[in-house]
This record gives structure tokens, C-alpha cells and sequence, in this order.
């Protein structure tokens, strides 16, 4: 049980709002919320530019605060003595002393649009390290890259991505930077830039990323 603050008892899982104990009934909260909010999260990203650690922070708070009481704050702030694994993998994500730093690398990356165009796995692959928060990193780099890849002239048409194979690529490049194994599985998926309304349909199709994390 993923149960960072020590009080899953009394306050559910990572403090969610109703206070429930059930993960598949919290992810069913986090989802709505995710509908209901990401044409805004969209519409705020639109005029930041560059995007900065702040707008990651701002998008996280803006899709969760319908769920999470300390959405838009990062692991540094809200569990800094834990670190995050997933599948085994202890070291996959940044501690949370290195979060802003690992995020401003990703963002460095992504704000420049010729690095965008050429390398969107590898962008997406620095995002996802960051791993900024305790939960709704998915969906909240997601939102992120989907601008950054637009400012740049192309779009992700991830209605056409398997799940499986795409976490497979996205855990290979995690663990291996540069080896481009995110950017060979995005290829096919390539298009060019989309309108708003089309990028925020598009991210509304996106099914669930992953599972709850653990603690390492």
C-alpha cells in the first residue's frame, strides 16, 4: 500500500477529498477530474511561453484539486524523505531533491522547438523521470508535452498508441536517455500540429498510465 503521509486509516488514499480507501474508486475521481479540466489546463499552458517548472506545478494543480487537497505541489513538498519506484525499478524516477532540476532538463528540451520536433520521446521520456508528484504525473506530462509538441509543429495521435507497447518504450527510455527508444515507437504516430480543441479531444481518449506507485 502506497501510504506516503501514514494516515490511510483515517484519510484514505494520499489524502483524496471523499477520504476513500478503494485506489480503483480514487483513479475513477482522478479520470472525471482529468474530463473536466484538461480543455482549461490546455487553455492555460497557451499563452506561457516558455513553459516553465511552475506551469508543470499550476497544470497538476488545475486537472487534481478536485481530488487531491495538495495538487500542484511536487514530492519535495509533500514527501521528501520518500522516493517513488514502479515495477521494481528503485531508481527510475528522480529523488525528490533532484525533481525541479530533472523537470528544468525536460523543459530545456522541449522548449526548443527544432530539439521538439526531432526527439518528442526523448522529451517525454526526461518529463516522465521527474515524476513530480505523488500521483496524476501522467496525465499532467501529458498536457505539458501536447503543447510543446504543437509549438513545435507536430502532434501525437495517441488514440492510435497501444498502452502496453507504449510503457514498454517509455520504461526503456527512462533507463537508457538517448537511446531513442520512445522516439522509434512515436514515429508512426506522427502528425502535424493540431488545433486545441482536436489536442484536448486527443488527450481526453488517453487512457490510464500505469498503476499506483510504491514506495522505494
Amino acid at each position: 500500500m502506497f501510504d506516503v503521509f501514514g494516515d490511510f486509516a483515517e484519510r484514505g488514499y494520499l489524502r483524496n477529498v471523499a477520504g476513500l480507501k478503494d485506489i480503483a474508486r480514487v483513479k475513477q475521481l482522478e479520470h472525471r477530474a482529468f474530463l473536466t479540466k484538461v480543455g482549461k489546463a490546455i487553455v492555460e499552458l497557451s499563452d506561457r511561453v516558455p513553459l516553465t517548472y511552475a506551469d508543470i506545478l499550476r497544470t497538476h494543480e488545475t486537472l487534481f484539486s478536485p481530488v487531491y487537497p495538495w495538487a500542484g505541489c511536487d514530492r519535495l513538498e509533500t514527501a521528501p524523505g520518500a522516493h517513488i519506484s514502479r515495477g521494481g525499478y528503485d531508481r527510475m524516477f528522480a529523488f525528490p531533491r533532484d525533481i525541479r532540476g530533472a523537470a528544468e532538463h525536460a523543459l530545456e528540451q522541449g522548449n526548443d522547438s527544432a530539439f521538439m520536433r526531432a526527439k518528442p520521446g526523448a522529451v517525454l521520456g526526461s518529463l516522465a523521470h521527474a515524476h513530480p508528484f505523488l500521483d496524476g504525473n501522467g496525465r499532467t506530462i501529458m498536457v505539458v508535452h501536447t503543447v510543446l509538441a504543437n509549438r513545435s509543429g507536430i502532434s501525437i495521435a495517441w488514440q492510435e498508441a497501444d498502452k502496453a507497447a507504449f510503457l514498454i518504450a517509455l520504461t526503456k527510455e527512462i533507463h537508457l536517455p538517448g537511446d531513442g527508444h520512445l522516439d522509434a515507437y512515436l514515429a508512426p504516430l506522427l502528425r502535424e500540429a493540431a488545433a486545441q480543441e482536436e489536442q484536448i479531444e486527443s488527450l481526453k481518449a488517453l487512457k490510464t498510465l500505469g498503476a499506483a506507485p510504491s514506495l522505494g
